[in-house]
């Protein structure tokens, strides 16, 4: 019998579990996510799932689906990086969101470049390139190469990438590997995002792989992509962007499995974010112009999955006006900060206790994860700050003992080396029994502290624990259901909808969500049945799941279900799925009788469109199998499709544009030796 270990990295939680394709899921577990060494909470999980295996070298396949990358973008933190961009005018920085993506983050421009045939528009600074390497590199990660018209000709990319390298040593990411099409702005974006992701991703693979060797499991391991594929831990490596949207896509090929449903609706609440995706058919529909992750458009081709900063551990503020808002910035439950560190619960009491409030009451501040530069490159603000985290939790009201230290914390938290703990949707959940394991006492007395400051703020809110917790719990009932019903109408009329509703389809949704007592007095009561109803069935996951999507079907007349080891989906999803790689190869035509092929490995140059296209073909299906082989594919099928641009002259006459030609190969994942002996 087949067993394989399937492993997801959340925000909060870290999943195993135990899985035969003969027998479903044979064991599973939940640790908390340690982002300082994710060795901690991966070794708890597998550990708790593979104690009681018999023989654990047995274990023929080993795959991880991670939420780490998607909460990253959402919450806008990053390893610093340095973008590189050739032939590029300063611009480009207005468009695709690429400058306010970048930040504080260093970005030079190059002289260099290609035109849409992919001819050269101008020779190569080199010494440039060199002379800002080696400026740049003390203080950053990873860098970023982004050249004008690269798809067409990758040779700038190429040449920067490789010096780089030489120079430092550093990874870095080169934007025509990424995405084949033209919009270069969005490329760039979409690299940027790439290497900052990189370090992340390699404590994750790092930390799995060490495991795996202290208990001698040699199965290969894989990594599930945006578009619910699997890659090798290698290929990830070198392209994380490709695992944005990794554990929603996990979840959705985890719940079409455990729902056994080929039309519904999955969402999928962590302690970050809501991921809602839709299945038509048994199959997840494509992002079909690049997923957009955090209101950020990339080119990763990922499950059309709709995210939201929305989740169990979400941030919550306070607005006049506005009542309780939620998210998208995570904070650390303050329940289970003081389970941790019982100190931070005296601390807690001690602020209520003051007669005047403290700055920052009910706020602490932890290390997340190490540094991913050294100390140098850290202003010293931020130097102090850091080194103030480092036996553990400290009281905000202490930490920013001024406003000018304001700023440098959240660079700090922008980086996503520190988090700050307060009162969150899981503490309320603590507080009103609907949740249990953590510190209930802490989190009744950081719900008396949120409730001070807010008088402070002139915002009124209940002074008892528990009905300001079950004000939290409904704003996250009816913000839920109001992301499912924009989700599906964003995903059936995304151009008349827009990117907002209007002001009256707001109310109309606020009125439509509300639990039938919050309408107010018959007096009052609006002559309109604002009613609601969902037709596609929903599937509800993740740990948080069962505490909020029960009491939204009410609400949307709707079927929503939370099925057996929603818990764990992810991890299931993770070892249910397939390895897809694609290709696309361009063919132009830049004069008469000249047809180039354009491949992210080389141009060529034909004299007929007949053999330039049977060299696309036969090339782009060579390339596709490789890289499918690469990222772990077994004896995988290769499928090629061909799409023509022609247009009409003036004489009626159609004549060619260009062609572009999709290979796609599909494989199930190679197994370890144990499979196949």
């Amino acid at each position: 019998m087949a067993q394989l270990l399937g492993i997801d990295t959340g925000g909060t939680y870290t999943d195993a579990v135990l899985f035969s394709r003969d027998s479903g899921v044979l064991a599973s577990a939940k640790a908390l996510t340690t982002k300082h060494d994710l060795s901690i909470c991966i070794g708890e999980a597998i550990g708790t799932v593979l104690d009681g295996l018999e023989d654990q070298t047995a274990i023929e396949l080993v795959s991880i689906s991670t939420t780490l990358a998607t909460n990253a973008v959402v919450e806008g933190q990053g390893s610093p990086v340095c973008l590189l961009l050739i032939g590029h005018d300063d611009k480009a920085l207005d468009r695709a969101g690429l400058g306010s993506a970048l930040g504080q983050d260093p970005v030079v421009f190059l002289t260099g470049g290609h035109d849409a045939s992919g001819d050269e528009a101008a020779p190569l600074d080199l010494a440039a390139a060199r002379e800002a390497i080696e400026r740049h590199a003390p203080n950053v990660s990873a860098f970023a190469v982004a050249g004008l018209f690269a798809v067409r000709n990758p040779a700038h990319e190429i040449e920067v990438c490789a010096l780089v390298q030489e120079l430092t040593g550093r990874p870095v990411t080169a934007a025509h590997q990424l995405a084949s099409s033209l919009d270069a702005p969005r490329r760039a974006l979409t690299a940027v995002l790439n290497a900052r992701l990189i370090p992340q991703l390699q404590d994750l693979i790092l930390s799995v792989r060490k495991l795996l060797a202290e208990r001698q499991i040699g199965a290969p391991l894989m990594i599930v992509k945006g578009d619910g594929s699997l890659i090798s831990a290698e290929v990830a490596l070198k392209r994380p962007i490709e695992t944005v949207l990794s554990g929603p896509a996990a979840s959705t090929i985890g719940a079409t499995y455990l729902a056994g449903q080929s039309n519904m609706l999955v969402v999928d609440i962590g302690g970050t974010t809501s991921d809602i995706a839709v299945l038509r058919d048994g199959r997840p529909l494509l992002s079909e112009d690049g997923a957009t992750i955090g209101g950020r458009k990339t080119m990763v081709q990922a499950i059309a999955v709709q995210t939201f900063g929305l989740g169990g551990d979400s941030e919550i503020r306070m607005e006049r006006g506005s009542g309780l808002q939620l998210g998208p910035r995570r904070n650390l439950p303050i329940s289970l900060l003081a389970h941790e560190f019982p100190s931070v619960l005296e601390s807690l009491e001690e602020q209520l206790a003051a007669e005047r409030l403290p700055a920052y009451a009910g706020l602490f501040a932890m290390r997340q994860r190490a540094l991913d530069t050294s100390e140098a490159a850290m202003t010293s603000s931020e130097r102090s700050l850091w080194r103030s985290l480092q036996d553990g939790p400290v009281a905000l009201a202490e930490l920013l003992s001024g406003a000018a230290m304001e700023r440098p914390f959240k660079r700090v938290l922008d980086r996503g080396l520190a988090i700050v703990s307060g009162f969150t949707p899981s503490d309320a959940s603590h507080v009103l029994n609907r949740h249990e394991g953590w510190s209930h006492a802490a989190a009744e007395t950081a719900a008396r502290l949120f409730s001070r400051r807010a008088e402070l703020l002139g915002i009124t809110l209940p002074e008892d624990p528990a009905q300001l917790s079950a004000t939290v719990h409904e704003s996250m009932v009816t913000a839920s259901a109001r992301l499912l019903v924009m989700a599906s109408l964003t995903e059936s009329l995304p151009a008349a909808l827009g990117d907002k509703p209007d002001e009256l389809g707001r109310y109309f949704l606020d009125q439509a969500v509300k639990r039938p007592c919050d309408s107010g007095s018959p007096i009052h009561e609006s002559p309109i049945d604002f009613t609601l109803r969902l037709k596609l069935p929903v599937v509800a996951i993740g740990a948080p799941a069962a505490n909020y999507y029960p009491d939204i079907a009410g609400r949307l007349n709707a079927e929503i279900t939370v099925p057996g080891h929603a818990e764990v989906c992810n991890a299931i999803g993770a070892v249910v799925s397939s390895v897809s790689q694609s290709v696309t190869a361009t063919v132009t035509t830049p004069g008469e009788g000249r047809y180039r092929v354009h491949l992210v490995t080389t141009m060529r140059e034909f004299a007929s469109l007949e053999h330039a296209i049977t060299f696309a073909d036969e090339e782009s299906r060579r390339l596709a199998r490789k890289a499918a082989v690469s990222a772990g594919a077994r004896d995988p099928e290769i499928h090629s499709s061909r799409n023509d641009t022609l247009v009409e002259d003036i004489g009626g006459r159609r004549v060619f544009v260009e062609s572009k030609i999709d290979a796609v190969a599909i494989g199930r994942p190679g197994l370890g030796q144990a499979a196949k002996s």
